[in-house]
């Protein structure tokens, strides 16, 4: 067995000498020997875990940041929607105003035709009327879900707004608030304030975090419910526009014959 001192490198390549004992295995990280030892490493180990804390804290401040900017992105993009549902909308009307239109004319050409067509129209009921909105404009209603979840979140900004002035500017560097270590007092958590403050405010963010995240993803179901009812108008549409393309076609030859 060697006799070797276990602070020495064994695999040392520089010794010239055989017989020399290898160089000592040194690291920077290591604490240093000696009496004042057992000390340093727990001062040591104590700074390590407030470092920890600290940049755990800090993390969970961007992730907090992040997620309300996403939050923001999908309130964005679903009002978005919302106004893309009134653009659908209102050109449905206006291509059912269009055919009634045109139901009209056939029947004008019908009476210039002949006047037994003409008798037959008079007695014919009038097709009901389509008035457009006031002022040209719709105001188009979301689905419930996707319009309690923008409501649910703009709500929620405001609060947002006032916890949080600041909070996209945090960074490592950022300390806990002198205040938030007086207001923990709890045993769930390390006697040590400062560290007590770090955990107490990395459990805040957390919460706030999944109840953040429920809100998106309301946002994000309610998105798709909107996305299918559009598709439903869109078919609607284009079922009525292929139709009045062939009644204007049938129209126009109809004049022609006049």
């Amino acid at each position: 067995m060697s006799a070797y001192h276990k602070s020495y490198n064994p695999f040392d390549d520089d010794a010239e000498d055989e017989g020399a004992p290898p160089a000592s295995w040194k690291d920077v990280r290591d604490l240093p020997d000696g009496p004042s030892a057992p000390g340093d490493r727990q001062q040591y180990l104590r700074q390590e875990v407030m470092r920890r804390a600290e940049a755990t804290a800090a993390s969970t401040n961007r992730s907090l940041s992040l997620m309300y900017e996403s939050e923001k992105v999908g309130v964005a993009t679903s009002e978005e929607l919302v106004r893309q549902r009134g653009v659908l909308e209102h050109t449905e009307k206006m291509v059912d105003k269009m055919d009634q239109d045109l139901k009209i004319s056939q029947k004008h050409i019908n009476s210039i035709k002949s006047v037994f067509g003409g008798l037959v129209n008079y007695f014919k009921p009038k097709p009901a009327e389509i008035t457009p909105e006031q002022n040209g404009t719709l105001i188009p209603q979301p689905n419930s879900r996707l319009k309690e979840a923008i409501n649910t979140s703009k709500e929620q900004e405001a609060q947002y707004q006032a916890s949080h002035p600041n909070l996209r500017k945090l960074n490592d560097s950022d300390s806990i608030p002198e205040g938030a270590i007086s207001a923990v007092n709890t045993e769930a958590y390390p006697k040590n304030p400062h560290l007590r403050a770090y955990h107490q405010k990395i459990d805040n963010n957390l919460d706030e975090l999944s109840t953040g995240l429920g809100r998106l993803k309301d946002i994000a179901l309610g998105m798709q419910t909107e996305i299918e009812e559009q598709d439903d108008i869109i078919g609607r549409l284009t079922t009525k526009v292929d139709k009045l393309d062939i009644n204007i076609k049938s129209t126009e030859k109809k004049v022609r014959q006049l």
